[in-house]
């Protein structure tokens, strides 16, 4: 079978659907799968996995919607794939051959007031259409599947939840070789509330002279979020911010870190907290329905993001405490259901299952 991909999120640095993606591609390739594989990129930069019976076809553009719905479009019809596989929650649309798509979250429409309203119209527009037009859906957690169905309109029978696999080495780590490093990863986004963790960082600063915070994930607030005067003004020269790191040293993070904050009120699934988990760090997570799904009892949770709970709950993470302990207990448990080969299997079937007449 050849399955057409669209690969754009591969371009550049790799992150979310990118990381997925890659993740996918890098099991299927271990598989020796006999399927063909065309991987659509608007320039060609990436690596294809050893193992992939894969090619890069270029369709220059800028990897936006215009792209998608002509360039990516005019491709897919000229080449006619028996399958096209969308990672990233849209597609093209006047493509006749069968789809399958990803829909990680649709935050996009369950809160419109995160987007500028063009941007929002124009996810949930193109959402709508790739979910109607797709012959399956796959998602994350059982919480975007009823969401995808409240807000997109899909039945349920056509979604399929197929969780992430875990994305580091799993580990317990040594508490010797930890620092006193509190670590967040992942785009910046206002629900995931980081001014919060700054305060709250700063509260426990106050008191814990040695550590430090270190921020990870690309600054995408609207509005805009000034993180870098907002960390100099609470807790001078002790928080970093980057855009992105590579994965020699996102790995050397997680190996230091000793305590992981995710403060974010929507998520599909939350993947970088429990990639922490599995290097043996305790997550602090908001307490919502979809971090209970996937961290089961390996986290501590919060009510809400004050700036003195999060202190508190940072202070229990980062020391030797029973609560720690208790989040850590639990982690074999909870990590034993993520795998990236039974994702990648999982996903497989589906798409095999879609390109049947």
């Amino acid at each position: 079978m050849r399955i057409g991909v669209d690969a754009r999120e591969l371009s550049g640095h790799a992150t979310g659907v990118g990381r997925y993606l890659q993740c996918l591609l890098r099991e299927w390739g271990l598989s020796a799968l006999r399927h063909q594989w065309t991987l659509y990129s608007p320039d060609g930069r990436m690596a294809v996995p050893p193992g992939l019976d894969a090619e890069v076809a270029i369709v220059p553009g800028m990897g936006n919607t215009w792209w998608e719905q002509r360039a990516l479009a005019r491709a897919v019809r000229r080449d006619q794939p028996d399958l096209f596989f969308a990672p990233g929650y849209t597609a093209p649309i006047r493509i006749e051959v069968p789809l399958v798509v990803t829909m990680h979250d649709v935050s996009f429409a369950a809160h419109p007031e995160w987007f500028r309203w063009r941007e929002g119209l124009r996810r949930r527009w193109l959402a709508r259409m790739a979910a109607r037009k797709a012959r399956a859906v796959v998602t994350v957690s059982e919480f975007s599947r009823n969401e995808i169905v409240r807000y997109l309109g899909v039945t349920a029978d056509r979604i399929h939840v197929i969780p992430h696999g875990v994305g580091v080495a799993t580990t317990t780590g040594s508490a010797a070789a930890r620092e006193p490093l509190v670590l967040f990863v992942g785009s910046i986004f206002n629900r995931r509330h980081l001014p919060a963790l700054v305060d709250g960082f700063g509260r426990l600063a106050r008191r814990r002279p040695d550590i430090r915070l270190e921020i990870v994930g690309a600054n995408r607030t609207h509005p805009h979020v000034d993180l870098h005067a907002l960390a100099e003004a609470v807790a001078p020269n002790r928080i970093r911010i980057r855009d992105w790191v590579d994965d020699v040293e996102l790995r050397s993070l997680y190996e230091r870190a000793s305590a992981f904050a995710f403060l974010s009120e929507y998520e599909g699934f939350g993947l970088t907290p429990l990639e922490a988990l599995a290097s043996g760090i305790a997550p602090v997570v908001l307490d919502t329905a979809v971090a209970r799904e996937v961290l089961g009892d390996a986290a501590l949770y919060l009510a809400d993001p004050d700036g003195g709970l999060i202190a508190d709950a940072l202070g229990e993470a980062l020391g030797p405490g029973t609560t720690r302990l208790r989040v850590l207990r639990a982690a074999p448990g909870v990590l034993s259901r993520y795998d990236w080969r039974r994702t990648a299997a999982a996903t497989l079937a589906v798409l095999e299952a879609a390109a049947r007449p």
